[in-house]
């Protein structure tokens, strides 16, 4: 299963889309409800769905409710196979965010600049989006708010100076991958100009699950010593209560399962396992086994996330508690995600890998461009950037084991950009199996933790772990065998 479209020495051209649908969300089941797990709480949820009921979880395939959009239907003996794609519109990203200048824009601007001019494209950045924002401020506002964006402060020095030590390698390495996808006909120069589809606006999808995971704390306490650590969807059995956010559920078969939650239908890929809990609920995992890739995509404290409710974000403390070395294996690769703030990437490099065990050994970036091969944001913004960081590391054994194993281990480049269409679901960041697969050994054990979409090959951990799998998401093909 491949999501890469193009590999050149500056990294990979990725289509995330493509990955999703190539993870087979097909239902391979004879029955009317196809492969379907109730796991319905006796709690009352907070949120949109109101739905209590028994959470008794057992197959409704024989006897289940009335099939819907999302069922298979039986006709005359014959079984109607579905199968599920994720829906297009979302990644129809076809112009920027915000029109860069015609020398920041990728086909007429330069990749080398000075700290100077990065400064001043950032003002000029700043002041656009204060006069579009601004209009019905007075002058004199007007004039204070322009007065105050020729002075940086510390933070966006610091932000500054780093992006000026990668920007050339950004700008030329996302230039060559674009020149590619052009050429093959995965991008196109006149989408902007074709695309004639209007944004999508979903409202509110599925129930709270952050807030089931805190519902789950009121349950009784699970006795370890008899308590099974990995619950397999089994279209026959019932799940217990409480094993829905005790133990690791796993989807050991070749087709994809439906699990019905609070009355919400989510679509669980096959060969994957998903542990839904908060970070006070990580036992699950250290029971199961260890993992060779452990990628972490932590809900980062910023000024937008304090704003919003969107998600709760975790302090610096707390996502160093994350039992990262009791989870992984020798010479485990560890992948974080990181903003685009210097505090928080000093804070992976100085304190967290160390903390952890882990050697920094690479970063790399998720530059995220439009179908029309531009960049989404103007590269100079000061605080929107249109690249992400991934810092790459290994944990560190002890020396004489280290050496005897250091042959077998495969070299992580120092830098490589990962070039994709973003999602334009918040937080949907693009798949690393295919890039990440050059440096393991196949068939390894991979965890991603604050995970919200499930893949196959992998256990995903978080209190969010199912948002992007709710069917709502998908689209329903429907062919008769």
């Amino acid at each position: 299963m491949m999501s890469v479209v193009h590999r050149l020495t500056a990294g990979w051209l990725v289509d995330h889309l493509s990955f999703i649908n190539q993870c087979g969300y097909e239902i391979c089941d004879s029955f009317a409800y196809p492969g379907s797990v109730t796991l319905n709480t006796s709690v009352s949820s907070t949120g949109d769905c109101h739905g209590t009921s028994t959470f008794a979880a057992t197959s409704s395939s024989r006897d289940g409710p009335i099939p819907g959009p999302g069922d298979a239907i039986e006709r005359e003996g014959k079984t109607a196979k579905t199968r599920y794609v994720f829906r297009e519109e979302f990644f129809d990203i076809s112009k920027p965010h915000i029109a860069a200048a015609p020398e920041q824009q990728l086909w007429q601007g330069c990749s080398e600049v000075s700290l100077t001019e990065i400064k001043s494209n950032s003002n000029r950045e700043e002041h656009q989006e204060g006069t579009k924002s601004g209009v019905g401020d007075s002058v004199a506002s007007a004039r204070k708010k322009r007065k105050r964006k020729c002075v940086f402060n510390q933070g966006e020095l610091d932000a500054l100076e780093y992006h000026s030590k990668v920007r050339k390698l950004i700008w030329e390495g996302t230039l060559h991958l674009v020149q590619e996808g052009l050429k093959s006909g995965f991008l196109h120069h006149t989408a902007a100009e074709l695309s004639c589809r209007k944004n999508v606006v979903l409202g509110h999808i599925g129930c709270g699950l952050a807030e089931l995971c805190e519902m789950a704390k009121q349950f009784p306490a699970v006795n370890e010593s008899d308590h099974q650590t990995v619950h397999v969807l089994d279209d026959e059995t019932s799940v217990p209560e409480q094993d829905l956010l005790s133990c690791v559920t796993e989807n050991s078969s070749n087709c994809a399962k439906i699990v019905v939650l609070m009355g919400q239908k989510y679509l669980v890929p096959p060969k994957s396992s998903f542990l839904l809990s908060d970070i006070s609920c990580l036992q699950p995992l250290q029971n199961k086994k260890k993992y060779d890739v452990i990628v972490v995509d932590p809900p980062w404290e910023n000024k937008s996330v304090k704003r919003s409710n969107r998600y709760s974000h975790l302090s610096s403390w707390q996502i160093k508690q994350i039992p990262v070395p009791a989870l992984a294996a020798p010479n485990c690769l560890v992948v974080t995600w990181v903003t685009n703030r210097q505090k928080h990437l000093r804070f992976v490099k100085d304190e967290l890998y160390p903390h952890w065990s882990v050697k920094t050994l690479a970063e790399w970036h998720w530059v995220k461009i439009t179908r029309a091969g531009e960049f989404v944001l103007p590269l100079d913004s000061l605080h929107k950037k249109p690249y992400e960081v991934l810092v790459l590391g290994r944990v560190q054994e002890d020396v004489k084991e280290a050496l005897r194993k250091s042959e077998h281990v495969l070299r992580i480049p120092e830098h490589k950009l990962i070039v994709s269409i973003p999602c334009s679901l918040h937080s949907h960041k693009p798949p690393l199996t295919a890039v990440l697969a050059e440096f393991i050994k196949p068939d390894v054990e991979c965890l991603e933790l604050f995970a919200r979409n499930l893949q196959p090959g992998w256990t995903s951990w978080g209190n969010e772990v199912l948002k992007f799998q709710h069917i709502d998401y998908f689209t329903l093909l429907q062919n008769e065998n």
